[in-house]
Formats: C-alpha cells, sequence, structure tokens
C-alpha cells in the first residue's frame, strides 16, 4: 500500500527528539511522501531544511492565518498560534516566491475566524497568497476554521481550482460545492472517530480525496500525538465510505497527490 500525507508540521517541537524514527515508521508503514506545512518565516525555512535533510519530507510554505502580523486576534495567549513573528506578509510571500521551485505547494494558508474577526486583514492575505500560487504555479493548501463558505467563496471567485481544502469542516453542502468547483478536500487520519469526516469521505468523489494527519494534531486516538504513519486510517474511512478495499483506495489516493502536486 502506497500512503501520502499532503499535510502535517514535522518542525514542531513535538517531533524534535525523534524525527527519524517517526519517518522510520513512517516508511515501514508505506508512507512514500508527507508535505510538512510551514506556518510563519522561521517555520518555512525549517521546512525547507527539514526536505533537504529527509527525501520522504516534500516542503510547503506558507503563512498561518492567524500568525500574520497585520492580523487582529481575540487571544493573543492562545496556543493555536505565535505572535512572536514580526516578518510582514509581503516579505513571507516573497520568500515563498524565492524558492518556488524548491516546493510543492503553497501552505498552510487560508482564513480562521474562531480566534479572529479581522475578516477584512484576512481576507487580503488570502488573495495575494492566491495570486502568488497563480504566478509560481503551485497548490494551495488552505485552513478555513469558522470561515468555510467564505474560503469557498473566495476559491470560486478567483477560479482558483489547484487548492486543498485541510480538516474542511464545511456542512455537506458546502463538500458537495467544493467539489463541483473543482477543488480538493482531505480526510483526516482521526477520521475513524469523527462522522463529519466520514460524511466527507462519502460526499467527495474519490478522485478529489486527499488524505492527511496535521501531525501532531488529529490522532486516531485522543490524546496521543499524532504521526504520519496513521494516515493509513484515513485512507481505511475512505476505503470503507467508497466499498473499496484499502489498497484500491490508497491507490487512488496517490494517483490524486501525483495529478496535484507533481
Amino acid at each position: 500500500m502506497i500512503l501520502v500525507d499532503v499535510h502535517a508540521h514535522l518542525d514542531f517541537p513535538e517531533f524534535s527528539k525523534d524525527l527519524r524514527e517517526v519517518l522510520e515508521r513512517s516508511r515501514g508503514a508505506g508512507v512514500a511522501a508527507i508535505i510538512s506545512q510551514g506556518v510563519h518565516h522561521a517555520s518555512n525555512k525549517k521546512a525547507l531544511a527539514l526536505a533537504q535533510r529527509y527525501p520522504l519530507i516534500k516542503p510547503a510554505l506558507g503563512l498561518y492565518p492567524l500568525n500574520a502580523p497585520n492580523v487582529r486576534v481575540h487571544d493573543e495567549a492562545a496556543k493555536d498560534f505565535d505572535r512572536k513573528r514580526a516578518t510582514s506578509v509581503d516579505e513571507t510571500l516573497s520568500f515563498i516566491r524565492h524558492h518556488a521551485a524548491e516546493i510543492l505547494a503553497i501552505g498552510e494558508v487560508g482564513i480562521d475566524l474562531h480566534f479572529s474577526d479581522d475578516e477584512e486583514h484576512q481576507v487580503n492575505n488570502f488573495i495575494k497568497v492566491l495570486q502568488l500560487s497563480n504566478a509560481i504555479r503551485k497548490p494551495v493548501i488552505v485552513h478555513s476554521r469558522k470561515a468555510e463558505k467564505l474560503v469557498v467563496d473566495i476559491l470560486e471567485e478567483a477560479k482558483q481550482t489547484n487548492a486543498v481544502l485541510h480538516c474542511f469542516s464545511g456542512s455537506q453542502k458546502l463538500m458537495r460545492r467544493a467539489a463541483e468547483l473543482g477543488l480538493s478536500l482531505t480526510v483526516p487520519s482521526n477520521a475513524n472517530r469523527l462522522q463529519h469526516f466520514q460524511l466527507l469521505a462519502r460526499t467527495v468523489p474519490i478522485s478529489q480525496l486527499l488524505t492527511e494527519t496535521d501531525a501532531p494534531y488529529l490522532s486516531p486516538v485522543p490524546g496521543e500525538r499524532n504521526e504520519p504513519q496513521n494516515v493509513r486510517v484515513a485512507v481505511e474511512a475512505i476505503a470503507k465510505e467508497k466499498g473499496l478495499n484499502p489498497e484500491e483506495a490508497a491507490r487512488l489516493v496517490y494517483m490524486n497527490y501525483q495529478k496535484l502536486f507533481l
């Protein structure tokens, strides 16, 4: 079985002590590629360095929406984002453009209206990201928490089809709309215990499904650190919902990865 994890954060501190072992377990489970997402300038630099050191890791450079210094947030102390970075949005996008030949995608990017009501700045930043995506011809991997319809609206307006909706929590109606627009959606590794992602796997055509772990988050076992090897759980969820055997589901997902990213 060939597996692919299109969204993980291997530069995060949770992997600082045993990343080599994590990658060995992933390879042993059949994982052929892990797209590690950058979330700010320092994270982007780490993603590039990890990809140079470990061939299994494929870098995506991005700017997590709440990390953008021009975006107001509700709770400066929340652990979901990093407000210590001074690098501007334009400087970060310029860095991504400079390293376009080394990356598979722009990510993690998007809009988050859970910890911020600063819709104006987030929308402006996201539009700039989409313009860069078109300029360098790289797909975007999109965060859309509490902003699912807004993100789909923007992608439709921009006629952007080379986009992946990561951990999409929108309604089934929005799932269908996103699929009709040609967008790809991920099934995460906690789909074994969340009916929403089972519904997503059932609703979205197999030709537009990808798999992710969001490691170290979204573990199939509550309270445990997630690892890319657990992406097999997402494949098993897709197989169950589509009436396929896991090997066939994995093959189709890997084909989708190749078509979008390679």
